[in-house]
């Protein structure tokens, strides 16, 4: 991996002409259908198959892509920000993403000599939370100041989750950048377990900007078929076992096949990912991908590695004259950019395995 030494002599690059170009509009408000008096407002809205599969052309349309409000008079759908908050991530032109759900994680700030001065004047960094896990933060010592920062993270609290499992509603800032920061032009996500040993402007033009790429995640580092993660997730019991096998057997039905490494036409190098690091550029094609893959997840389940290849291939498949330029990296380049810690549920086993031997 050859970084460059210095982001003095750093540009940001023009929008590229070989991007797909149409625009996305995005459902507001619902309306209460005639007839149906169990209806309730949703936060991804109510999609149906026929308008799911619609969604999947990379063209000018109106999808549902999270963020969808009830008729007039009806409840918040959920992810609520403060006017203030909403009016500083508004303006970010590049974002560094994590967030803390129920209480999961411990805060991982970059280490000042990480972030260089023209990250420091130019980059975003929120970290999206719940009041409990900022009460918790706080008691072990790390409280926002007056502005809102702890380090370089802004802590931005969200109220009224609109889901009651917390790593479905983390799946809101890691798959909707584009959403919740309707100015950014870059964002780079990762998980609340990593801590950030790079400069974020450094790894733009690394993973995006040096070969014109317009998405960048890592593959797995062990499994690289869905079927292998679908036995890993049954086995150890990650998510109800007769949901996992329904959107497998609808993913099959619908064309998913078994991952062939020696295929010399495979789309990826490999059909798994490693979820917790994405690096993207907030294009109409990547929005798309995006939008489309955080639609799977709340379909199905929230473990979203099941649900990305096939995402991805059906994207393909549906819109042959429109690239999408994605980079799967190596998931030895990601652990050389961001240090891996435990989550607190894994430090908590942890120090009862210990007390115990």
């Amino acid at each position: 991996m050859k970084f460059l030494n210095s982001t003095a002599q750093l540009v940001e690059p023009l929008e590229s002409r070989k991007f797909a170009r149409f625009t996305l509009q995005y459902t507001a408000v619902e309306e209460k259908p005639n007839g149906k008096e169990q209806w309730e407002p949703r936060f991804a809205g109510h999609q149906s198959l026929e308008e799911r599969e619609n969604s999947f052309l990379a063209h000018d349309q109106k999808i549902n892509c999270g963020f969808v409000k009830g008729p007039k008079g009806s409840p918040s759908t959920g992810f609520d920000l403060a006017e203030d908050d909403a009016n500083y991530i508004s303006k970010c032109h590049i974002a560094v993403i994590s967030c803390i759900f129920g209480n999961s994680d411990r805060l991982r700030t970059p280490t000042g000599k990480t972030v260089t001065r023209l990250s420091r004047k130019n980059v975003c960094f929120v970290m999206f939370m719940d009041e409990v896990s900022l009460h918790t933060l706080s008691s072990d010592g790390q409280v926002p100041d007056r502005m809102g920062f702890i380090g370089f993270w802004k802590v931005v609290v969200v109220k009224n989750l609109p889901y009651s499992d917390m790593r479905r509603v983390g799946k809101i800032p890691k798959l909707l950048p584009h959403r919740l920061f309707p100015s950014a032009r870059y964002s780079i996500w990762l998980d609340s377990k990593l801590r950030l040993q790079l400069d974020p402007l450094l790894i733009l033009e690394y993973f995006l900007w040096r070969k014109g790429y317009e998405y960048a995640i890592s593959n797995h580092y062990d499994r690289h078929c869905v079927w292998e993660e679908v036995a890993q997730n049954k086995k150890l019991n990650k998510y109800n076992h007769s949901i996992i096998d329904e959107q497998f057997a609808f993913y099959q039905a619908d064309g998913l096949k078994r991952f062939n490494a020696s295929d010399p036409n495979k789309l990826l190098p490999s059909n798994v990912p490693e979820g917790s690091f994405i690096i993207r550029a907030h294009t109409p094609m990547s929005n798309l991908f995006s939008c489309l893959w955080f639609n799977e997840v709340e379909r199905f389940t929230p473990r979203d590695q099941l649900s990305f290849a096939y995402t991805y291939q059906k994207l393909k498949r549906k819109n042959p004259g429109k690239p999408f330029y994605l980079n799967m990296f190596k998931d030895c380049e990601r652990r050389t950019i961001a240090k891996l810690f435990h989550h607190r549920s894994e430090e908590k086993r942890g120090i009862r395995q210990s007390a115990t031997e």
